[in-house]
């Protein structure tokens, strides 16, 4: 029933999102505005108030607000997955709500949720540059084991998750993650606590507007903890070398964040890109990009646009190709990267954040792990290019 039920989602996000020209479809929300410019704006100040209690509430997330507007390829966007669909236990999208139904116990706070990903894996003593990172290295695994707090965050509504023990002796990567438009943060489940696992510290966004003023936000609520000597995470964060990833308006908010934004040092855009002459080419040279888009995913074509463009950035365009033929789309389609892709975004962070400069010949190159091999658990085969490292 649950598959089809997600099934009917993904049909009714793939005919919401197929326009992917200038044309406006009738929207549920009113937009922000035009989310390709490359202007940039200074980085919004936290308020008292934007420093929330961690794990403020265990009721369900609330639902996004109505700033939250569809990837620049159309006017509107709903929750879009395809062959897609999660095929793990680990990448399992919550049925009725975005708390974590973990198998680990509830810690003292009925607010503050902690779970267990799926193996323990002690602190790596080879992590380089002082960022911790899970000892073990599969990114197709959960690592460590994680807290998963819902109803957090600069406005409470976002989801925190960071590896159960903390390091004493080395801080913690940090990567901000944007949901699609319309669609939860906790339907990401699997995607953040893959990363907390690999020893970051993830902060979703409740909404993903485009314009990098909720990732900005969130940065903003990270420091005001890491500078407080009464917070677990008090000076444990590195965040003077941010990543943001996110999914299709999640994508657009992680680019926009990378311009705007000192802190933020690379993107990875999963299933996403912006169709008005690209974004990425206004990066700063100094940071990185990704884009991964489906083989058959209604992004294509920005995705591609938003790469090419970007001619003096370091930057890698990634594809997955030979996906499922028996679903909606005939492929891997608009949700491909956030599930069954999830692990090149663990490897990019990895690389990008956590020092571990090894992996770039596993994305740069005429061969290599994701330019040309398998995609490991499930079908089919990666396609990458890159340019400028």
């Amino acid at each position: 029933m649950k598959s089809k039920i997600f099934k009917g989602v993904i049909l009714a996000s793939a005919i919401a999102f197929i326009n992917c020209g200038d044309d406006s479809v009738t929207s549920p929300f009113p937009p922000t505005g035009d989310i390709s410019s490359s202007s940039v704006e200074a980085p919004a100040e936290s308020s008292s108030s934007d420093v929330a209690s961690v794990g403020s509430s265990s009721s369900e997330i609330a639902p996004t607000s109505s700033s939250e507007i569809a990837p620049a390829s159309s006017s509107d966007e709903t929750p879009a997955s395809s062959a897609d669909a999660p095929s793990s236990s680990s990448d399992v999208q919550p049925s009725s709500s975005d708390v974590a139904s973990s198998s680990s116990a509830v810690q003292s706070s009925s607010s503050e949720q902690v779970s267990s990903s799926s193996e323990q894996v002690s602190s790596s003593s080879e992590a380089p540059k002082g960022i911790f990172l899970a000892s073990g290295k599969e990114e197709e695994k959960d690592q460590l084991k994680v807290v998963y707090k819902t109803n957090t965050g600069w406005d409470n509504k976002g989801i925190l998750a960071y590896p159960e023990q903390l390091s004493s002796d080395q801080k913690h990567g940090v990567v901000v993650w944007g949901p699609g438009g319309g669609t939860e943060p906790g339907a990401y489940e699997g995607m953040i606590r893959r990363l907390a696992s690999h020893g970051f510290v993830v902060i979703a966004l409740s909404v993903s507007p485009g314009d990098a003023s909720q990732a900005t936000k969130a940065i903003d609520w990270l420091e005001n903890k890491n500078k407080d000597s009464n917070d677990p995470f008090y000076q444990k964060l590195e965040l003077t070398k941010v990543g943001c990833s996110g999914h299709s308006m999640g994508g657009l908010e992680s680019e926009q964040a990378a311009i705007k934004d000192k802190r933020v040092f690379t993107a990875f855009l999963n299933n996403s890109g912006d169709k008005n002459g690209g974004v990425i080419k206004n990066f700063p040279k100094e940071k990185t990009a990704a884009v991964l888009y489906g083989e058959v995913g209604m992004e294509k074509p920005n995705a591609i646009k938003d790469y090419e463009t970007a001619t003096d950035i370091k930057s890698c365009l990634i594809e997955m190709t030979g996906g499922p033929k028996n679903n909606s789309e005939g492929g891997y389609g608009h949700g491909s990267g956030s599930w069954d892709g999830m692990a090149a975004t663990i490897a990019w962070m990895r690389w990008q954040l956590g020092g571990e400069n090894e992996r770039q010949a596993d994305f740069v190159g005429t061969s290599g792990k994701y330019i040309d091999g398998n995609i490991i658990g499930k079908q089919g085969k990666w396609k990458t290019q890159c340019k400028n490292f």
